[in-house]
């Protein structure tokens, strides 16, 4: 075993310096490295939950160079749905068997900061016991700019609405020289750890995520996963960190060079190796596609996402994900890949084992 790696497991402090040298041993080395913490916490059993997203709009104030959701000249299609449609979206997913709703939007500053708090607390009033994930970090910093309320009175909103969790987004790389390049005048990356801090401190638990694959390099990926592991080690409030791989089609970063399957599943085995304190790591099907996503189960992942019925973000930028999986095919699928699927509520209860 590698010095470096060696350090690490036995949780010593290490820097991104040393840590990023991670990639430069072989995929199974870190692999197997990975796998091992995966096993002694979950054995073969894959995570996923039965959830349905729901985009509220597509039309932003802002404009994020790798975003192909967004309604701008590469997508000439806004929309914004009513509160009844949400809920209605919301009522007919519960009817299927869904536990959670995700809700994400984009930042549409016509809609005013009522609507989005209307939509939770009428889908709460109407399906009291839904699990309501809802609001990015980033969301929360356009909330506050939109009715200059302070970052503590929307998060108290937004419990009060009726959020149980909220989702990992808005994270992309935390570097803020990456950020003014491809997410100039979204939230900080120190505003988004904020938000969370606070939400943590109220009780609540929350997701993480890192956008990879585009401009950053690994160091800035690693820089990504300490800023994590130290907040965690403060708070305790992450269920899972969420490697998103960039999505290529319809936006502006003229991407070149995209991920190999290796380094995709290396990004994962690091992450299962470095945040050993977070409970999950996600291999989200949606972005890893789900083929890659059922391979990273043995490289440390112990979790696939969900069914989500649909979903507008990636597929917008070309994931094959628009239409969601069917709970038969996805339990199969993990059956067929030699693990054990475990239905789990969105705070990772487990609900049934397949």
């Amino acid at each position: 075993m590698s010095v470096i790696l060696e350090k690490i497991l036995e949780k010593n402090s290490v820097s991104a310096e040393e840590a990023v040298k991670l990639y430069d041993l072989p995929l199974s080395e870190t692999g197997k490295a990975a796998q091992k913490i995966r096993l002694e916490k979950f054995g073969k059993k894959t995570y996923f939950n039965i959830n349905r997203h729901i985009n509220p709009s597509n039309i932003c104030k802002d404009v994020c160079k790798f975003c192909a959701f967004s309604a701008h000249r590469k997508n000439p299609n806004p929309y914004t749905l009513s509160i009844d449609e949400c809920v209605e979206i919301a009522k007919n997913a519960y009817k299927k068997g869904a536990k959670e709703v995700h809700v994400v939007s984009a930042h549409n500053p016509e809609v005013g900061y009522e609507y989005y708090m209307n939509i939770v607390k009428e889908i709460r009033k109407e399906l009291p016991d839904i699990h309501i994930k809802a609001f990015t970090a980033a969301e929360v910093n356009f909330f506050s700019e939109l009715s200059d309320k302070k970052y503590e009175e929307v998060l108290t909103d937004m419990a009060s609405a009726g959020v149980d969790s909220m989702p990992g987004g808005g994270a992309e790389i935390f570097d803020e020289k990456i950020r003014a390049k491809i997410c100039k005048g979204k939230v900080s990356s120190d505003d988004w750890f904020k938000i969370h801090k606070i939400w943590h401190k109220m009780g609540k638990k929350s997701n993480v995520t890192m956008l990879f694959g585009h401009i950053e390099e690994r160091i800035h990926r690693i820089d990504h996963m300490l800023r994590i592991k130290k907040l965690q080690d403060e708070t305790g409030g992450f269920n899972a960190f969420i490697p998103l791989v960039y999505q290529r089609k319809n936006n502006y970063l003229n991407v070149k060079k995209f991920l190999t399957g290796v380094e995709i599943l290396k990004t994962i085995a690091i992450s299962r190796i470095l945040l050993q304190n977070i409970p999950n790591i996600k291999a989200y099907w949606v972005t890893t596609t789900l083929n890659l996503s059922l391979v990273a189960q043995e490289y440390g992942a112990n979790d696939i996402d969900g069914t989500i019925e649909k979903e507008s973000i990636n597929s917008a930028a070309g994931a094959e994900s628009s239409n969601g999986l069917k709970l038969n095919d996805l339990v199969n699928l993990i059956k067929d890949s030699g693990f054990i699927p475990v239905e789990r509520d969105s705070l990772y209860n487990e609900i049934k084992i397949y």
